[in-house]
């Protein structure tokens, strides 16, 4: 990729979709751009659609238009105003010519180009950002398969990327950095704001804007004046002030601060090109900053002497807040909630209307997710004074930079009859999801305030958008709040402006209208929740606030594990002290229920209308019904491709709504479809579901005392709803979850988070982690697995809330001492029984008030802490089910998790969870060296520092105590954050069009719709962010399917990128983008590039869940089927051995899955001439063909006929070897039937093995092998052994039963 014809990919500049499309059409063509300086013209190909702010945009990012940042457009001599659309400029069309000219500077735009110039330049240096962490958005996706010095591995002649792999070893954690890269070339010194800034009164009315101070890499040193016109050189020097031109020879001007540069400095071109040479060599989205979304932080870093993490002088560094917003730093400062608001009001009729708003609404939440996190943190760290210093701790509220925080703690006891600061803590989570459910809504006139919650060393906060009027005193006898409950829930109010938007509210989340009574036992009729309230602020727009409690109670869960506070001195018994009142139920499980509701509801109408006819009909249309419940929901999980277990919990809520309406729309059809036949019955047999209503009333069990008796009556016949709907998640959503893991219906999670993903879509609380334990605790090994799993996150989230208290409490410099301690308590027990705290004696005088408890901790009080937490948690008893608690073998898995969940940044290196392992690692490195500038004299990767400084002499080290985590290790503590940005609808209704037409078969519509979706999901949220990376990841299966290969792959490639850098290097979902990359460029014929990709997602598998992941049969299959496309058929006889292995372990020995294996190995066998070995195999699969599928079974079949020719062949080969052995030779040869077409009878892994499908073992046919047997059987006995190269590797990708 030449860096000269790359535009940037921003928001709107889009390569692809331009050049798919038929030039002109769309309204997209070229026109040539006139340009005052060299190359003074260049072609742009534009689209009508866009703003001219993105035309400005992509010429500042083309590479030779680099230097212009302050111009304005103009065509035919008329200037064109920068804020509408192309389309709207006058007798623009193709071919069009426009100027560009250069405007005078204004102080902003001078200190905005002199940004832009060093960033380009590569002259900013390293940036110690507050919010985001140690490499934050990194990308592993170029360096993979590169060794640690950054030269790709050497493959011997004969060697794939597979070529050392070991099945049983642990997850390596170098995996997760990359390999050391060469610096990026330097094209100047140093450029700084002088010290002679900012200019005097005299010269400011003469134009002068700032003075720069600029060191060459001739190592001469310029200053430099910024000027209304432009930029010169100026005569000041550090001690005198002289800031007019220079004079004569030496004189440079320019308008632009780069062209001065290339002016002053001579090699300063060279060096730029080679900068724009090192850059283009990376993939532009690895290195782009990320904008619209907060950066993935990974968990483990390089060591702070790392050359990926060096720490280079920059005066400029500390001029950057100047820089970016002004001398009175007031730039910056926004009214969050007059923007979000207004931006709520856009008009959103036309297409195009509804693209810029929800462009803005994306940047909008991304920009105050950033700054609403920086503030919490500073709060966090008490840099910030509270309102109200005079109150309790808890109690206390900030405001900073136009945004309100709090504590998720109950300061003022609102919370005191539901659990306090713990039902306070869940109270602000939950109101995070209700803000952001009412987002995705988007009902005109009901605003929310912006809300983000921020988890940070131990310490829970919100941060809201101040809602105008909220803090204002009201006259008395009016209430604080217009609609719902006040102070408590003693008054309410019930205003009726309200009414008509809360009831769109209510209906779309299914929430009944429902009375409530005050303390006089005065009747309110409200439409949502009595906790939800509704406020008129003083800008006259309606607020929803408090939006916790859209969903009813759990009650049974309430009923079994809560008890009322008890009385002072009592204690609640340990089968009712669950920490809290707010256990809701998911609305994805008031959905399911919905839905099951609604079958009920059309199986009764047709009851009804059966009357008098025979019932037949009726019965296959219910029965029809019944199935296609279960049926369109595979279906549209299939539909959403093939390993779309996203780990996204709203967007499966959404893909669930979807098939509740899909479901009722398919339940009508097929009611009409049965009818047909018999005109009369047609009307009988249409069910009317517009008398259906399902809806939940949410204050149920929440102590309201209903009075009159038909209220009672109403109450009553609420509550058994409500308790139907849990029941239902007992008695059907939790044992359906474990039936469908056991089979393999659904993607077997891999890490904590893709399990809660999964429970969360289908609307179970994590809460119920401890039930889901007990269900799986059966002999079935994948239950086993799912068991170990949920154990482990059980462990992991009781640690986190043990870990937070304990943190909540020490002041930020003992944080890291703190960590460590107790992640040695927890993984370190076995290296060293009793830890020692790390932390720093001298500063706990400063600290009079903070709790140092935690040094005190043993692995033992931890183990008592966590195993009470989950118990109260989870309603889990670890101890009585025994065993290891931290399973051997997996604290990498758990360290990992624990890590995420607190937000921990530790130093990168194989910690030593045993004692072996740990003395091995003081017997490596004999004192820890002292830290020089830049290098440690140990460090881990020999740095080839050409200006190595010698290290110093050794400072007596003090002596530490030999254990596995040392506070040095934690480098640093990253928030965790919740928010509420809505989901951009546009966007997903177009991906949604193309998938139907797709699948029903329309492909070139469908193939241009999906293009439009993938455009709009990058205009809408910018190409780096989670969303656009399941875009790509969804899209390029559905173009592979139809066979756009080019395409899929480049969108397969580039949802690596995107997933690496906005979920984590190590996030399931990117394992599953890498696995799907090398599938693609296997089918696109790279297939030694496809395999490195597998190993990378291979070694990632391993860290996230360790070895023998259930769902890894298929890619240690797909593997063994790639390397036999590179005929290396010792190597994948290799891996098909290991895949037969797992899958026996996982499916039993006997079941289909293993015998389509072995039928694999057997041939695999045999291609490696190991011909006894292969009819072995071949006859355990025949048998248990036989045994399962019965004899005339068409799989059954061809094994025997398989088995037949490889006895044969193993025969001959025998006498052959015997012949020679007697030093006879003769050629055998050998009269083959015709093999059987593959069978189709029965789902089976292997299936999916010969398809490029995705990565989850979906079932496929029972296809085995399509080369028939005369053509192996030459091969082995080496007469033709170019035949077998048809390779099942290429078939089509996603074959359904029976159409082979």
């Amino acid at each position: 990729m030449e860096a000269a014809q790359a535009p940037v990919e921003n928001n709107n500049t889009n390569g692809e979709v331009e050049q798919t499309e038929e030039e002109g059409a769309n309204g997209i063509f070229q026109i040539t751009i006139k340009l005052p300086h060299e190359p003074f013209e260049t072609q742009m190909t534009i689209s009508t659609a866009e703003q001219v702010q993105d035309l400005r945009q992509s010429i500042i990012e083309m590479p030779h238009t680099f230097q212009y940042s302050c111009f304005h457009l103009e065509h035919e001599g008329k200037r064109i105003n920068d804020y509408v659309e192309l389309s709207e400029v006058e007798g623009l069309k193709a071919d069009s010519v426009l100027t560009l000219v250069e405007d005078a500077y204004t102080e902003k735009e001078a200190r905005l180009h002199v940004i832009r110039v060093r960033e380009l330049i590569g002259a900013a240096g390293d940036r110690t950002d507050a919010l985001h962490g140690i490499l934050a958005g990194l990308s592993l996706h170029d360096t993979v398969g590169l060794d640690q010095s950054g030269k790709p591995k050497e493959d011997g002649p004969e060697q794939s990327p597979l070529a050392d792999y070991d099945f049983k070893a642990g997850g390596a954690v170098k995996s997760l950095l990359p390999p050391v890269q060469e610096p990026a070339p330097k094209t100047i010194k140093s450029i700084a704001v002088s010290p002679w800034n900012p200019p005097p009164y005299h010269l400011r009315s003469k134009g002068h804007l700032m003075y720069l101070v600029v060191n060459t890499n001739e190592n001469e040193q310029h200053h430099i004046t910024s000027h209304v016109s432009g930029f010169y050189v100026n005569k000041s020097s550090n001690a005198s002030f002289d800031p007019s031109p220079r004079d004569g020879p030496k004189a440079r001007q320019a308008h632009s601060l780069l062209n001065l540069l290339e002016a002053i400095s001579p090699s300063f071109n060279d060096s730029f090109q080679k900068l724009l040479d090192h850059n283009a060599k990376k993939e532009l989205l690895t290195i782009f900053q990320l904008s619209n979304a907060i950066p993935a932080n990974p968990w483990l870093v390089p060591a702070p002497t790392s050359a990926l993490t060096t720490h280079q002088p920059d005066l400029a560094r500390t001029q950057e807040s100047y820089l970016i917003s002004g001398v009175e730093n007031t730039e910056t400062l926004r009214d969050w909630n007059e923007e979000f608001q207004s931006t709520r009001e856009m008009p959103k009729e036309a297409v195009h209307d509804r693209v810029f708003r929800e462009r803005l609404t994306s940047k909008l939440f991304a920009d105050y997710n950033d700054a609403a996190t920086r503030g919490a943190m500073l709060v966090a760290r008490g840099e910030i004074a509270p309102l109200n210093p005079t109150e309790a701790k808890d109690a206390q509220i900030f405001v900073y930079n136009n945004i309100f925080y709090s504590f998720g703690a109950d300061g003022v006891g609102t919370f005191g009859t539901e659990g306090g600061d713990e039902a306070a803590r869940v109270a602000v989570g939950k109101d995070v999801f209700g803000v952001r459910a009412v987002n995705n809504l988007d009902i005109p006139n009901l605003f929310t305030s912006g809300t983000v919650v921020v988890d940070y060393l131990g310490k829970r906060i919100v941060g809201q958008s101040i809602v105008p009027g909220i803090f204002k005193q009201r006259d008395p006898g009016e209430h604080q709040i217009d609609y719902g409950a006040v102070e408590g829930k003693e008054i309410v109010a019930d205003d009726k402006s309200f009414v008509p938007l809360f009831e769109q509210l209510s209906k779309a989340l299914r929430v009944k209208k429902h009375p409530v009574w005050d303390k006089d036992n005065v009747r309110h009729e409200l439409e949502g929740s009595v906790e939800t309230k509704g406020l008129i602020g003083t800008d006259g727009r309606r607020y929803a606030l408090d939006l916790y409690r859209l969903t009813p109670l759990d009650v049974a869960w309430i009923e079994a594990h809560w008890s009322e506070p008890a009385k002072e001195g009592e204690t609640k018994s340990s089968e009712k002290d669950y920490p809290h009142r707010m256990a809701t139920l998911r609305p994805e499980l008031v959905e399911s229920y919905g839905r099951q509701k609604l079958r009920e509801y059309v199986k009764n109408e047709l009851e009804k209308k059966k009357g008098a006819r025979e019932e037949t009909p009726v019965k296959k249309a219910v029965k029809a019904e019944e199935e296609e419940g279960s049926s369109s929901e595979e279906s549209s999980e299939e539909e959403s491709s093939e390993e779309e277990e996203s780990s996204d919990e709203d967007e499966e809520e959404k893909k669930t709504d979807k098939k509740a309406d899909k479901k009722v729309a398919k339940t009508e059809k097929k009611a009409d479809g049965e009818a047909e036949p018999e005109k009369k019955a047609e009307e009988q047999d249409r069910v009317d579901i517009s008398g259906f209503n399902f809806a939940l009333n949410p204050d149920v069990f929440s102590g309201q005392n209903p009075q009159s008796e038909e209220d009672k009556a109403e109450w009553a016949k609420d509550e058994a709803e409500v308790r139907a709907a849990c029941e239902h998640l007992q008695s059907e959503v939790l044992p359906r979850l474990i039936q469908e893991l056991k089979d393999g219906e659904v993607g077997f999670p891999m890490d904590g988070q893709s399990l809660s993903a999964l429970l969360h879509k289908r609307g179970v609380n994590i809460r119920y982690l401890g039930k889901i334990a007990e269900l799986a605790d059966k002999p079935d090994p994948r239950l086993q697995a799912l068991k170990r799993l949920v154990i482990q996150e059980m462990i992991a989230r009781g640690f986190k809330h043990f870990a937070n208290s304990k943190l909540r409490n020490i002041p930020a410099p003992f944080a890291a001492a703190c960590v460590a301690h107790l992640l040695n308590c927890l993984l370190g027990a076995e290296a060293n029984p009793k830890p020692v705290a790390e932390s720093d004696s001298s500063l706990k005088s400063i600290y009079p008030e903070a709790d140092f408890s935690f040094e005190k901790l043993t692995p033992e009080t931890l183990k008592k802490a966590v195993v009470a937490q989950i118990a109260l948690r989870y309603r889990y008893n670890l101890n009585a089910l025994g065993g290891n608690w931290v399973e051997t073998g997996k604290e990498l898995q758990l360290f990992r998790e624990v890590s995420l969940k607190l937000g921990l940044q530790l130093e990168s290196k194989q910690y030593a969870f045993t004692k072996e392992a740990l003395v091995s690692v003081l017997a490596a490195k004999p004192a820890p060296a002292p830290q020089t500038n830049g290098n440690s004299t140990s460090s881990k990767k020999k740095n080839k520092n050409k200006q190595a400084s010698p290290p110093r002499t050794e400072s007596p080290a003090p002596a530490r105590t030999a254990q596995t985590f040392h506070a040095d290790d934690v480098l640093n503590i990253v928030p965790v954050v919740k928010e509420a940005s809505p989901k951009s609808l546009l966007a997903e209704e177009a991906l949604e069009a193309g998938r139907m037409s797709v699948a029903q078969d329309q492909k070139e519509l469908g193939q241009e719709l999906l293009l439009e979706s993938l455009q709009l999901h990058e205009q809408i949220y910018g190409v780096l962010h989670p969303e656009v990376a399941r875009a790509y990841h969804t899209l390029s299966n559905l173009l592979f399917n139809l066979e756009d290969k080019a395409s899929a792959l480049e969108l397969a490639h580039k949802a690596v990128i995107v997933s690496e850098r906005t979920l984590g290097v190590d996030h399931a979902d990117t394992v599953l983008a890498y696995l799907n990359l090398g599938l693609f460029e296997h089918a696109s014929g790279n297939t030694k590039g496809a395999l490195v990709y597998v190993r990378h997602a291979l070694d990632l598998w391993k860290i996230i869940y360790g070895a023998d992941h259930p769902d890894s049969i298929t890619t240690l299959n797909n593997a063994a089927v790639m390397l036999q496309a590179m005929k290396l058929y010792h190597e994948s006889r290799i891996w098909f051995e290991a895949s037969l292995a797992i899958c026996e372990d996982v499916s039993g020995k006997n079941s289909i899955n293993t015998a389509t294996l072995l039928f694999q190995t057997a041939q695999s066998l045999a291609l490696d001439k190991d011909m006894r070995g292969a009819v072995n195999r071949m006859r355990e699969s025949y048998n248990i063909f036989k045994e399962v599928l019965g004899a005339e079974d068409r799989n059954t079949k061809e094994a025997e006929s398989w088995l037949e020719q490889l006895t044969q062949s193993a025969v001959s080969q025998q006498k052959q070897l015997n012949d020679i052995a007697a030093g006879r030779i003769r050629r055998v040869q050998l009269t083959g039937r015709n093999p059987l077409r593959p069978a189709a009878a029965t789902p089976t892994v292997s299936e999916h093995a010969n398809t490029v499908g995705g990565p989850q073992t979906r079932r496929g046919t029972g296809g085995v092998d399509q080369r028939s047997i005369d053509e192996l059987l030459k091969y082995i006995e080496g007469e033709s052994p170019k035949t077998p190269t048809k390779k099942r590797g290429q078939a089509n990708p996603r074959r359904r039963g029976g159409k082979n």
